[in-house]
């Protein structure tokens, strides 16, 4: 075993990497495990715009001296707070420049297992390389890997014939052919847009009778509407800033009330730079999946409308844009020792309000922490909140251990006597 660590963190992108500059600026010696950003560098198509604006799209450390803007600035990219879409490509660097900054020592590795010490007082990590260490404290922070849905109807075709939107960085590779993009969200009309503008064959089904697209923000904004609806991370209204100023205080609420708050909000929409773009793509609205199978190489679709229609589709490959479902069971590298301790509800993780679950010293953060915090922790900008939060109760912890150590080193020994 190589060696220990008082805090590990496994997971190297927005929220891992925000977490890791705020612990080393706190002198806490810690241990951050996984590829820079590769979960956007590797899963998002190029070309792709993020749906966040400049100011909510960025990472964090301690005094926001590194911010997007500031990259974009030093780098030449265009940018605004508002108005102006990032790319996917651009906020992939700028977040490996924050990891080279701030988390320097980054291990380049997976951890292939996770599970509690024999004697059960820290955990132990098993490394891609073979090696291995302990660590007191660990924070999940792999963001949506590994929480990809797909409707169980596309599951039964042969794997050469689907895949999900998350294994799409390029997407060259489906010019010329005919794809299906299964799907009524953000992911599903960009990429179905992207698809279109490659040169690919493309069509949407979606359960949805219609599909939204975002209405570009008008600025500047009055003084009123500044007051009406006042902008958040993920977008303007009271409802918004609440759920992203105060996801503390949304912990604190009864599960009822978090789930009426939370259902709905920021439903299935495109960005608005897509208007104009996916008018292009033929669309199948009000349509379920019932079933799937493959036959002569190609995907054979049997569909079903709300008010009884049936229809077929033969088509060369299925993408399911389907979006993720945070159960952390699903994460291969948890340990049985660990996965048979955790606090679920049905797949739903319940953590303190300090993200802690029911593991002592085994944290989660990001998705997995939605039904906890609020939908502010589905977004990059929810990692503010979770490496400020997170690592003042971690440096508590150490600073308790610490007077503990040191009380007990210097009460005087003690004899009986014969």
């Amino acid at each position: 075993m190589s060696g220990t660590s008082d805090v590990a963190i496994i997971g190297a992108g927005p929220y891992g990497l925000s977490l890791a500059a705020h612990l080393r600026a706190k002198g806490i010696e810690h241990r951050i495990v996984g590829d820079p950003m590769q979960f956007w560098s590797g899963h998002m198509p190029r070309g792709m715009l993020l749906k966040s604006d400049g100011f909510a799209s960025t990472l964090y450390d301690p005094k926001s001296e590194f911010t997007l803007r500031r990259y974009c600035e030093d780098q030449n990219i265009e940018y605004a707070d508002l108005g102006t879409p990032v790319r996917v490509e651009d906020f992939c660097a700028y977040g490996l420049a924050f990891q080279r900054r701030f988390a320097p020592g980054l291990e380049n590795k997976r951890v292939t297992l996770l599970d509690c010490t024999r004697s059960g007082s820290g955990f132990t990590l098993e490394l891609s390389d073979g090696k291995s260490f302990a660590a007191k404290t660990v924070v999940v922070a792999t963001g949506l890997s590994g929480f990809e849905y797909v409707p169980p109807e596309l599951a039964s075709l042969p794997d050469d014939l689907w895949s999900h939107s998350s294994a799409h960085a390029h997407l060259q590779q489906f010019k010329g052919r005919d794809v299906t993009v299964v799907g009524g969200g953000a992911s599903a009309t960009e990429l179905a847009t992207l698809l279109h503008e490659a040169g690919c064959q493309v069509r949407m089904v979606a359960r949805r009778q219609s599909i939204e697209i975002h209405t570009r923000l008008k600025l500047p904004r009055s003084l009123a509407q500044r007051i009406r609806r006042p902008i958040s991370p993920v977008g303007p209204g009271w409802k918004s800033r609440f759920l992203t100023d105060l996801p503390h205080v949304f912990h604190s609420l009864p599960k009822p009330v978090r789930a009426r708050l939370a259902k709905g909000f920021l439903g299935p929409a495109g960005g608005w730079f897509l208007r104009g773009r996916f008018d292009r793509v033929p669309l199948l609205t009000g349509y379920q999946i019932m079933g799937a199978e493959a036959s002569g190489g190609q995907a054979i679709l049997r569909l079903k409308s709300v008010n009884g229609d049936e229809h077929r589709i033969e088509t060369e490959h299925v993408i399911a844009a389907t979006g993720y479902r945070a159960d952390v069971r699903r994460l291969a590298f948890l340990g049985a020792g660990i996965t048979s301790q955790l606090n679920l509800s049905g797949h739903v993780l319940k953590l303190s309000s300090h993200f802690e679950s029911s593991v002592p010293g085994l944290f989660f953060v990001g998705p997995a922490g939605i039904d906890s915090f609020g939908p502010v922790l589905r977004f990059a900008c929810g990692a503010k909140f979770t490496a400020s939060r997170l690592s003042n109760h971690l440096a508590l912890v150490s600073q308790t251990a610490r007077r503990r150590t040191t009380v007990s080193a210097r009460e005087p020994a003690s004899f009986e006597l014969q």
